[in-house]
C-alpha cells in the first residue's frame, strides 16, 4: 500500500510532537538541581538526556537529511553515548537546563521545515519518512529513560497520572496453548521498523503453553515466602552471585515494614498490590521464578509468535488484536498511568488465542540472547544494534506502560543486561507442550 507524502509527512510531525510534549514534561516537572543532579551511577542527569536528544536529531535531520551547517558541532563528543559510560556523563560540560531547552527547541524549529520541504522518498532514510521516524523513537526511548530516573529519583512525587481503567472480564486460564508450526518473525515492510526487526523469515517452532498473562506480584509474593532468594537451585551462576553481593530479598523498591510489603512507586510508598504484574525484576529474577514454579522463560521467537501469528489465517499480525494502531482499549502505554494495569486487563488487546497484555504494561524477560535475524544488515548505523549482539544482553519483548505507541509494535525487540533491575521490567512463563500438542 502506498500512503501519500502528506500523510506520512503529517505522521512524522505528529510523532516528534508528540515525543517533543513528553520530553518538556519530563524536564520542566523538577526544580533545576534535579535536572543537573545525577540519581542513580546507572543513568544520566536528565539535562544530559535533554540535549542528547538535540543532538541526535541535530545529527540525522538537520545535517544528514537537511544537508544543513552544523549548529552546534561542539556537542557531538560531548553527548556521545558511546564515548561516555552513564556514571561519567555529571563531569562533563554539559549545557545547563536553559540552554538545553533552547538548543532542543532550535533543532527542532528547524527540522520541522526541512520536514515540510524534504522529498519522502529516494533514499533509505527517507523512504516513508523512516529517518523522522527513527528520531521520533529515539526521542521517546530517552523519554522512558528519563522517567526511570524519575523513579530512582528521591523525594516528593512530581509526576501524576490516572490509575489504569478496570477491564478486567472474569476468571482466565493460567496458560494456552500455542499450537506447533512455522511462523513468520521480524518484518520487512513495517515502515518504521529498526535494523533488528528485520527481515522477516520464517521459524518453526514445537507446541508450548504460555502464561495467560504476566507473572502478578501475589504469585510472585510465593515465591518469596518460599525462600526463592534463599534457594541455590533456582539461580543461574551468576544470578546467585547478584543474590549474594547485594543482598536481594525482592523486587527493586520493595520493603517489608511492619509484616506488609510496601513499594516506592515514583515518590509514593504504597502497599505492594498484588493483581498487578511483578516490576523491576532482573532477568536472573524472572529465571528463578520460573524454575521455582516449575517452568522457564519463553524463548523470543516463542514471544513473538504468541503476539503475532493468527492459526486461522497463518498471518503475522503487527499486534495481538490485528494491525491497527494501538489505542486506550487496546493497552496499556504511552506514561497515560504510570503504573501497570492488574493482570487480566485489556480484553481488546489479548491475541487471537485470548492471551492477554503482550503489548505495554512491561517489558517482558525472555530466554534469548540477543542476536541478528538471518539477513540482517545494520542501518542506519552500527552502534543501534550490532555492537550489542552477543551472549551479554537478554531480549525483552513488549513494551511498558512507559513505552511509546510509536516505539512498540509485535516485532520492536529491546535488550539489557541480566542484572539491570530499574527498568520497568517483568516477565510471564512458558512450559513445553508434549509431541500431543502440535508439531
Amino acid at each position: 500500500m502506498t500512503i501519500d507524502p502528506e500523510t506520512l509527512r503529517e505522521r512524522a510531525a505528529v510523532a516528534l510532537h508528540a515525543a517533543r510534549d513528553r520530553t518538556r514534561l519530563l524536564t520542566t516537572c523538577v526544580e533545576e538541581g534535579d535536572l543537573l543532579a545525577q540519581h542513580s551511577p546507572l543513568m544520566s542527569p536528565l539535562v544530559w538526556d535533554l540535549a542528547h536528544i538535540g543532538n541526535q536529531e541535530e545529527q540525522w535531520l538537520l545535517r544528514t537529511v537537511g544537508g544543513r551547517d552544523a549548529l552546534r558541532p561542539d556537542l557531538d563528543s560531548v553527548y556521545d553515548a558511546f564515548a561516555h559510560p552513564r556514571a561519567a556523563r555529571p563531569s562533563l560540560p554539559l549545557l545547563g537546563p536553559a540552554e538545553a531547552h533552547g538548543y532542543a527547541g532550535e533543532v527542532r524549529g528547524r527540522v520541522l521545515d526541512i520536514l515540510a520541504r524534504t522529498p519522502l522518498r529516494g533514499d533509505p532514510l527517507l523512504d516513508a519518512g523512516f529517518a523522522f521516524g527513527m528520531i521520533a523513537q529515539h526521542e521517546q526511548q530517552h523519554d522512558e529513560t528519563m522517567l526511570i530516573t524519575h523513579q530512582l529519583r528521591r523525594g516528593p512525587a512530581v509526576l501524576g497520572a490516572p490509575d489504569p481503567p478496570v477491564t478486567s472480564d472474569g476468571i482466565l486460564p493460567a496458560e494456552v496453548l500455542v499450537p506447533g508450526g512455522p511462523f513468520t518473525m521480524g518484518t520487512s515492510t513495517e515502515p518504521w521498523a529498526l535494523d533488528n526487526e528485520r527481515p522477516a523469515h520464517r521459524r518453526l517452532l514445537p507446541a508450548f503453553l504460555l502464561d495467560t498473562t504476566p507473572v502478578s506480584n501475589g504469585a510472585y509474593l510465593r515465591f518469596i515466602e518460599d525462600g526463592g532468594y534463599d534457594d541455590p537451585r533456582w539461580w543461574a551462576g551468576a544470578g546467585r552471585a547478584q543474590v549474594r553481593e547485594h543482598g536481594l530479598r525482592a523486587p527493586l523498591f520493595w520493603r517489608q515494614e511492619g509484616g506488609r510489603w510496601l513499594r516506592r512507586r515514583f515518590g509514593v510508598t504504597e502497599p505492594v498490590p498484588p493483581d498487578e504484574p511483578v516490576l523491576h525484576v532482573s532477568w536472573y529474577e524472572a529465571d528463578a521464578y520460573a524454575r521455582w514454579a516449575g517452568r522457564r522463560l519463553p524463548t523470543e521467537a516463542e514471544w513473538e509468535k504468541a503476539a503475532r501469528h493468527d492459526p486461522a489465517t497463518r498471518r503475522a499480525r503487527r499486534y495481538p488484536w490485528g494491525d491497527a494502531d494501538p489505542t486506550p482499549a487496546h493497552a496499556n502505554l504511552g506514561q497515560r498511568h504510570l503504573r501497570p494495569a492488574p493482570v487480566g486487563s485489556y480484553p481488546e488487546g489479548q491475541s487471537p488465542l485470548g492471551i492477554r497484555q503482550l503489548i505495554g504494561d512491561v517489558w517482558e524477560w525472555t530466554a534469548s540472547d540477543f542476536l541478528p535475524y538471518p539477513g540482517f544488515a545494520a542501518f542506519p548505523y552500527r552502534e543501534y544494534s550490532e555492537v550489542f549482539f552477543g551472549p551479554a544482553h537478554k531480549v525483552l519483548r513488549g513494551g511498558s506502560f512507559a513505552v511509546d505507541p510509536v516505539a512498540c509494535r509485535g516485532t520492536f525487540r529491546n535488550w539489557d543486561l541480566p542484572v539491570r533491575r530499574q527498568i520497568f521490567a517483568g516477565f510471564r512463563t512458558a512450559r513445553d507442550a508434549g509431541p500431543a500438542a502440535g508439531v
